[in-house]
């Protein structure tokens, strides 16, 4: 049997293709070190966890990306601008040595401050 031969068997392997390009569209954000390298670094990476740290300097912005659950130390907290998914955007003053907790999501930070953010993220794996 040849995809020339059967029509049917054309038909699903051009569906099939439509529907890969589909879901390949449809596939969430990429990691933060990935989409933005020049602002995170790995600092450990094994089965359990994912640590980053995160600089930014005022004015700059990272690329919209993706956590898993996270926990976040701000070493150096500032002014920050945090572009959600859906176009909302919050604005949040971090102090120095803040923690906060946070479940999955997809968004942007921009340093709209006038000091350089630092930040230590412990992200959990799936």
């Amino acid at each position: 049997m040849s995809l020339k031969t059967h029509p049917r068997l054309l038909l699903l392997a051009m569906l099939l293709s439509v529907t890969g390009l589909v879901a390949a569209e449809e596939e969430p954000h990429q990691a933060a070190h990935i989409t933005s390298p020049d602002y995170y670094n790995v600092l450990k990476e094994n089965d359990q966890v994912l640590v980053l740290k995160m600089v930014l300097e005022p004015g700059e912005s990272d690329a919209m990306h993706r956590h898993h659950d996270e926990t976040v130390y701000f070493q150096q907290g500032g002014q920050l601008s945090i572009e959600l998914l859906n176009g909302d955007t919050l604005e949040a003053k971090v102090p120095d040595g803040h923690v906060m907790w946070h479940q999955a999501w997809t968004h942007r930070v921009t340093n709209v401050g006038d000091d350089t953010v630092i930040a230590i993220i412990v992200e959990d794996k799936p």
